[in-house]
Parts: structure tokens; sequence; C-alpha cells
């Protein structure tokens, strides 16, 4: 198992006020955990599509949005997150220039995914006046839907569907990004349970720590060694 905080994680006091009322300061202080493939597996072995359920010698069980709010922190209430995906790259140059004021770093393989390495070193470099903390804020939650929250395979990018709900920096907060959490959860455990698939994207965060949470016989550290839980629960 590998737990690795991101060490750019010591916010501008502006920029972790911005974070806090949009809802996403709790998650932006979870490291990255990996590693438990075993576990991952055994999970996805139990996981069936039809009912969204993990089934278990003592019942079915699931993740639910009580869960989410109590690992990652996030908002529950709000609008749902929806709209068109396009995939060029005239719309992803178009929309990054609007958000970030400049052209990303794209995939080689597919121009409609951003490096992440390369938001996270932009974000440092910015200035600390009153546009470029807007910017640098946008890069902050930018980071951590594909790092943390709606993760791909890789985990070393994310895709331009998000950028056009970071664009109005005041409703930014307005969006029910838990409720898109758990979705994206569900979608990738039902990808991960086709027999023709050998990969999952990872939300693994949300499911290591549900499964040490509700399964403590199952988790690599005794609880009563831990700290007292408190949110986010994937802190401790």
């Amino acid at each position: 198992m590998v737990c690795k905080l991101d060490p750019l994680q010591t916010w501008n006091p502006v920029v972790e006020n911005y974070l806090r009322l949009m809802g996403f300061y709790h998650v932006s202080r979870i490291g990255v955990i990996r590693g438990f493939y075993s576990l991952l597996a055994a999970l996805v072995e139990r996981w069936r599509p039809k009912t969204h359920t993990f089934v278990l010698p003592v019942g079915e069980v699931t993740v639910t949005l009580e869960d989410v709010a109590h690992i990652f922190g996030l908002p529950i209430d709000g609008e749902p997150m929806s709209g068109w995906i396009n995939n060029s790259s005239d719309f992803l140059q178009s929309q990054s220039i609007a958000i970030f004021g400049r052209k990303p770093e794209v995939s080689s393989s597919s121009k409609s995914y951003i490096k992440l390495g390369s938001v996270r070193r932009i974000r440092d470099a910015e200035p600390l006046d009153t546009e470029s903390i807007r910017r640098k804020v946008r890069y902050s939650i930018f980071y951590l839907l594909g790092s943390t929250l709606f993760t791909d395979k890789s985990t070393a990018y994310a895709h331009a569907k998000y950028l056009p709900l970071l664009r109005d920096f005041e409703r930014i907060h307005t969006y029910s990004w838990e409720s898109a959490c758990l979705a994206h959860l569900y979608r990738a455990l039902c990808r991960a349970s086709r027999y023709d698939t050998k990969e999952m994207d990872d939300p693994l965060n949300l499911l290591f720590v549900w499964a040490w949470e509700r399964m403590p016989c199952i988790a690599p550290i005794l609880r009563q060694t831990l700290p007292p839980a408190e949110i986010p629960v994937a802190m401790r």
C-alpha cells in the first residue's frame, strides 16, 4: 500500500478559504492511496451491476451518499452535473484559455485529456493577485477532480469535460459533487465487473476507505490504534 500526500497541499490562506466555501477543502487534505489490489479484485468480483451492491456472505451492502460525505467531506446538496461532451481539441483549448488563461498540456494519445502534472506546475507558478487567485483555485479544483474524485486508469490526466463546470466561478459550489463522485464509482465498478475488463478507473480512496471503515476486520491497521474519526474520515 502507498499513501502519498500531495506536496503542494500547503495552500495560500486565500485559496484555502475559497476551497472551504466551495466544499473542496476537506478532500484537498487527503492523500492518494494505492495498492491493495487483492481487495479491489475481491470487491469487483462481488459487485452486481443490476443492484449496484456488493453481495457478501452476510448480505448485500453498498457505498452510499452518507459514506461519501463522511469519507470525503463533499457537499451533498446542489445542482446535478450534466452536459454534453466535446472531444475536439478546439473545445479543449477554448475552454482552457477562458478558465486558466493559457493552453494546456494534453495527452499525446487523446487531445481531450489534460496532463495533471502540468496543472500542478502552473498552479504554483501563478501570482497572488485577485484574478490569479481565481485561476489558482480553478487549477486546484481541476487537479482534485482528476486525481481524487473522477480518476481514470492513468491517474495522470483529467478529461476536459469538467472544464465548463469551472467556467462560472460563482456557480462552482452549487453543484452536487458528492453525488457525481458516487455515480462515477458505481460506473467504474460496473465496467470493471465485465469479463473483458482488466483494469478499473480508480476512485480507490473512496472504495478502500469505505471497505476498511465498514469491514474493519480487513483493514491494514487496527481501528483502536487510529486517531478519532473526523471529517474527512479518509484523513486517518
